[in-house]
């Protein structure tokens, strides 16, 4: 972290996480561009990760009565409570072994490569587009129904999120589309499969990196946590009647202007 930009950017990166981490548009693609054209870096990219929990730790407080019901009907051995609760955890299965798999490629090369990241904004905007303009029929409407084989591909499709700039989000949004869920369920069940693989990239991460965490560093970690948490836990409250209004063509705009304009950048600046 770069001494001479005080906390004002750890701030505005922070910001900018509770903003897209729930929207298909890429926080970590978002964050590495951001910086990038900033002159911000981390030691292995641990801010990047690590701040990304603030934003997730938003759906507990806004979801904390579903929990606590959830936890109540496991006690009681509720087997929807169950069957929903086991589906989320399969659905993170693999991307956390990926993750864990392929850790030191994405944190120093993937993480590393701009272009790379504005392509998969571009592409991916593209995919989001057309998939959101398809006469499709769903099948699942509440999360808590879904079928544990679609908990697994869901899971699936969340794998190509380790590419900066696919969007976890839009990964998980468009692999449940086409799987037959409708657009406020896909957007609400990406929520909680992002819990326990973005805790468990926290601790990983965190573990991995903990020597390289200085004062400095752990302060700015701190400011951007807090300020993803409070910005996230606003997204959150407007976000499913959004989608259920405008569907998830306004992101992919979004997705495709951010791609072209950071390729126009990189060309121009380096």
């Amino acid at each position: 972290m770069n001494g001479d930009q005080g906390l004002f950017v750890p701030l505005l990166l922070g910001i900018i996480e509770g903003l897209t981490e729930f929207l298909p548009v890429s926080s970590t693609g978002h964050l590495l561009l951001v910086g990038h054209f900033l002159g911000f870096n981390s030691p292995g990219r641990t801010f990047e990760v690590l701040i990304q929990l603030g934003a997730i730790l938003a759906i507990v407080t806004i979801y904390f009565r579903k929990f606590t019901d959830l936890a109540v009907r496991a006690v009681r051995r509720d087997r929807q409570a169950w069957r929903f609760v086991i589906g989320v955890l399969i659905a993170s299965v693999p991307g956390a072994l990926a993750g864990v798999l392929l850790h030191d490629f994405i944190k120093t090369v993937l993480y590393e490569s701009p272009m790379v990241i504005c392509i998969a904004l571009l592409v991916g905007g593209i995919i989001l587009l057309y998939v959101d303009q398809l006469k499709l029929t769903p099948r699942y409407t509440e999360i808590d129904q879904f079928p544990w084989r679609l908990s697994l591909l869901i899971g699936l499709c969340q794998m190509l999120a380790l590419v900066p700039g696919v969007s976890r989000s839009g990964a998980t949004v468009v692999g449940s589309l086409l799987l037959g869920t409708d657009k406020r369920s896909a957007a609400e069940y990406s929520f909680f499969i992002a819990l326990p693989i973005m805790a468990g990239a926290f601790g990983y991460d965190l573990y991995k990196n903990r020597d390289v965490i200085t004062g400095e560093l752990g302060l700015g970690i701190l400011i951007g946590f807090l300020a993803a948490f409070a910005v996230g836990a606003l997204v959150v409250r407007f976000l499913l009647d959004f989608v259920s209004r405008h569907g998830f063509a306004p992101f992919a705009y979004w997705r495709i202007f951010v791609g072209a304009v950071g390729i126009w950048g990189i060309l121009l600046f380096g």
